[in-house]
């Protein structure tokens, strides 16, 4: 059974990937994203967030990709997990991609999660809560981040696999 976690800088296209992922191994697909957000872009609060997850990967009897960071979550997702997909893209693909993401989702004003009403405007693309500016905030960050992890004596049971373009990532999903 496989267990994987497909982790990254916001736009680095971990939902897309991880449900390609999961597509080709027919294995499950848990969103975190989904799991986390609540209606009116409310955050679930830890203890309910853990269970779902918890809920989602017991669920999963034939193994399962998580598609998402949320760091503090780590203790459960990882827990039986046996690979960790990084997709670390350079600066300026999750940069342009999260440009157009997010207007292109304000413009569409479709439903972001199944289980939420959430949706992205123009307004919130030009706030402190855009996505674009998380993006910006956090990017070196989370190479700074994911690099410690990888090193960490308590991870090293973990197979880590380091994608550092959108080659590698469609190369990655045609040798499946």
């Amino acid at each position: 059974m496989q267990r994987i976690n497909v982790v990254g800088t916001s736009a680095s296209g971990k939902s897309t990937f991880s449900r390609q992922l999961a597509g080709h191994l027919n294995l499950a697909y848990i969103e975190l994203d989904n799991l986390f957000w609540l209606d009116d872009w409310q955050q679930s609060p830890d203890a309910a967030f853990f269970a779902k997850i918890q809920q989602a990967i017991d669920s999963a009897t034939h193994g399962y990709v998580i598609d998402g960071n949320y760091t503090r979550s780590i203790p459960i997702k990882w827990a039986e997990l046996d690979t960790v997909i990084w997709l670390d893209l350079p600066f300026s693909v999750n940069f342009y991609r999260s440009v157009k993401r997010a207007i292109q989702r304000s413009l569409m004003q479709k439903q972001l999660w199944s289980n939420s009403n959430n949706t992205e405007s123009l307004k919130q693309l030009f706030s402190q809560d855009s996505i674009v500016w998380w993006m910006i905030k956090t990017h070196r960050k989370n190479q700074k981040h994911y690099l410690q992890l990888m090193q960490s004596p308590e991870y090293q049971h973990i197979r880590w696999i380091r994608l550092q373009s959108v080659r590698e990532m469609n190369t990655f999903l045609a040798k499946i």
